[in-house]
């Protein structure tokens, strides 16, 4: 699930969106509103649950040998999420929709888009289905963990590229 060119994707678990308006986003560190959406590298970071707590990693140019195979594992991995074993069965039985929004109104921020104005999907949403299966067909390890901050440590203190989100949700 990734968006075609020209577009970038919004993940929601509400299949009724119509418009979408800016907003402060509430862990946001400035006070615009906006409309927040992904691009294609990015996309998977939001193929979880919407409150799911996860950590994710990947090789980027700077990543050590050394690190990729202590964090990534031997072998090809070049990309790893985990999460939490309390969020397998939320996992499973989500309903997660993908809105696919024109790119045109957003601009780069950071890893994401944003838009300061309303934008209108381009369609209706489309089911994202089966997560794990999403993760296998892309190619990227899915770990399961009974907490996620000791990998959290370990990763963003590598020379890996990482992103956290919903971390405040994991287990203590």
């Amino acid at each position: 699930m990734r968006p075609a060119a020209g577009e970038v994707l919004h993940f929601s678990e509400d299949p009724n969106i119509q418009v979408f308006r800016p907003h402060v986003a509430k862990p946001a560190q400035e006070s615009t509103a906006y409309v927040w959406a992904v691009g294609a590298d990015r996309a998977p970071d939001y193929w979880f649950p919407r409150q799911c707590p996860r950590a994710m990693a990947w090789v980027g140019p700077s990543t050590t040998p050394e690190d990729q195979a202590r964090i990534l594992g031997a072998g090809s991995d070049t990309r790893v999420h985990a999460v939490e074993y309390g969020w397998l069965d939320t996992m499973r039985t989500v309903e997660l929709y993908a809105y696919r929004l024109p790119a045109a109104p957003f601009s780069l921020s950071d890893a994401a888009f944003v838009a300061t104005t309303e934008v209108r999907p381009l369609g209706p949403p489309e089911r994202v289905g089966d997560l794990f299966e999403l993760h296998a067909e892309a190619g990227i390890q899915l770990r399961v963990l009974n907490r996620l901050h000791d990998f959290w440590a370990e990763t963003i203190a590598s020379t890996l590229e990482w992103s956290g989100i919903r971390m405040r949700n994991a287990r203590p």
